[in-house]
């Protein structure tokens, strides 16, 4: 099995719904995702995937959230901002793009984090 892990980050603001706390109030982040892409063959040229490719699509996903105020984004304007709900998001919007560049390629997981202390990972159906 081959993993391809590539990491980009991005600024934004949020604020979380329905918690008591500090993280109630509007503050920012300097965020980072990670991706991890799978496949047991390499393709052409004996590559998995194409870091080029997958840095290109995870910037697209990250260009309507970076240096914006994350809860005035769709579906974050109604969806608390939290990191695992942007992990998810983050996974789906990653998976659609892939499924274009890539068939056939594996989704593993999307790791975002606020801090270099803390982390979420999205992993569908609890792998």
């Amino acid at each position: 099995m081959y993993l391809v892990k590539v990491e980009e980050s991005f600024d934004a603001a949020h604020w979380l719904r329905d918690y008591e706390g500090d993280c109630a109030r509007l503050h920012g982040h300097h965020w980072t995702v990670e991706t991890s892409i799978a496949a047991e063959e390499l393709g052409r040229g004996g590559l998995l995937v194409d870091f080029v490719d997958v840095k290109r699509l995870l910037r697209d996903a990250l260009g309507a959230l970076d240096h914006r105020c994350i809860n005035d984004v769709p579906p974050f304007d109604r969806l608390s901002p939290t990191s695992e709900n942007l992990a998810r998001y983050l996974y789906e919007e990653l998976a659609k793009g892939l499924a274009q560049v890539a068939p056939g390629l594996c989704l593993k997981e999307v790791r975002v984090s606020e801090s270099r202390e803390t982390a979420v990972i999205y992993r569908p159906g609890g792998a």
